[in-house]
C-alpha cells in the first residue's frame, strides 16, 4: 500500500477514536490526540498544533450531538472559552520554549497525575 494512503488511513481511524474518547469523556481530545502524534514522529509543536485543529471539528461536532441531549451550559461554556483564548495564546508561545523530549516528560506527568486525581478521587 502507499505509504501516503496508508498514513491517511491511520490519521483517519485514528480520529474516529479519539472523536469518540473525547465526546465520552470531554476531555476535549488532546490527552489522546498529541500522545499519537508523537509516536507517529511529530514534533512537540507540530502535534499540539495539528492536535488543536483536529480537536475544533471534534469538539463541533461533539457540542452538537450533546446540545441535541440538552447537556450544554452556554454561559458556563462561553466563560470558560474566553478564559481559554488568553491562556492559549500563552500556551503557544510557552510550547514554543519546549523541546520535545522534555515535552514528552511534561506531559506524561500531567497525563499520570490527571489520572490518579481521577483514580483516588471520592
Amino acid at each position: 500500500m502507499d505509504p501516503s494512503r496508508y498514513h491517511t488511513i491511520v490519521m483517519f481511524v485514528l480520529g474516529i477514536g479519539v472523536g469518540l474518547g473525547a465526546s465520552f469523556s470531554g476531555l476535549g481530545g488532546g490527552f489522546l490526540m498529541v500522545p499519537l502524534l508523537l509516536y507517529l514522529g511529530y514534533t512537540a509543536q507540530k502535534a499540539v498544533g495539528t492536535s488543536f485543529l483536529a480537536i475544533l471539528v471534534i469538539s463541533i461536532s461533539a457540542l452538537i450531538a450533546h446540545n441535541k441531549f440538552a447537556n450544554v451550559d452556554y454561559r458556563a461554556g462561553l466563560l470558560l472559552g474566553a478564559g481559554g483564548l488568553v491562556g492559549a495564546q500563552v500556551g503557544a508561545y510557552l510550547v514554543q520554549q519546549v523541546p520535545t523530549d522534555q515535552f514528552r516528560k511534561i506531559f506524561a506527568v500531567i497525563l499520570l497525575a490527571l489520572a490518579a486525581y481521577i483514580f483516588f478521587k471520592k
